[in-house]
């Protein structure tokens, strides 16, 4: 990601350019924007108001009460969207790294978005012992601030997946019947 920010000016624009590419239809408030690409307020005021300026996105409402949705009508919408998606990865060694924050980690597959699979339940499923699940959903928020959009992913104890796994669990199902990847398998599927 490093690279696109050095190519589109900063890393600010290129998290606000997946946030909304990938959310196209959808409009958002001043710190919605702050909240989901977890970014400083300084940095989101200059970035959004020169995406408005080149006349990729809409602002609207009144100066205090703004929110900001793509302009349908840009004429690079298409290609830009297509760009954006097609190098938007997550690297697996900072995933884990990031969700390895949560506890002893045993299993973590990506379903979903990751794959291209739309109609996985989940997008990530994290196995472990003594997983803080307040971890677990900060390590998300800054996944999903990567990605530019919201990822669904469940956890469980190792106990709770081992039974789950046993019954054909319809969520389970949903991951390993369809096109997943294994990060990391200390359980041994």
């Amino acid at each position: 990601m490093e690279s696109l920010g050095l190519l589109f000016g900063s890393l600010a624009r290129v998290k606000l350019l997946r946030l909304f590419l990938f959310n196209h239809t959808d409009a958002y408030s001043f710190d919605d924007v702050i909240m989901r690409a977890k970014l400083s307020s300084n940095d989101a005021r200059a970035e959004l108001l020169r995406l408005v300026r080149a006349g990729l996105l809409k602002r609207s409402g009144t100066v205090k009460a703004s929110t900001y949705r793509v302009n349908q009508r840009y004429p690079y919408l298409d290609a830009l969207s297509a760009f954006i998606r097609s190098t938007t990865v997550v690297a697996p060694a900072a995933l884990v790294r990031n969700l390895k924050k949560a506890g002893a980690l045993r299993l973590v597959v990506l379903s979903g978005v990751f794959t291209g699979v739309s109609e996985s339940s989940i997008d990530l499923l994290v196995v472990g012992d003594k997983l803080d699940e307040r971890a677990l959903a900060r390590a998300a928020q800054v996944i999903e601030a990567e990605l530019g959009r919201e990822i669904r992913y469940a956890s469980f104890g190792t106990e709770d997946f081992a039974y789950r796994r046993g019954i054909y669990d319809r969520l389970l199902r949903d991951v390993f019947d369809y096109p997943h990847q294994s990060l990391l398998d200390r359980i041994g599927l």
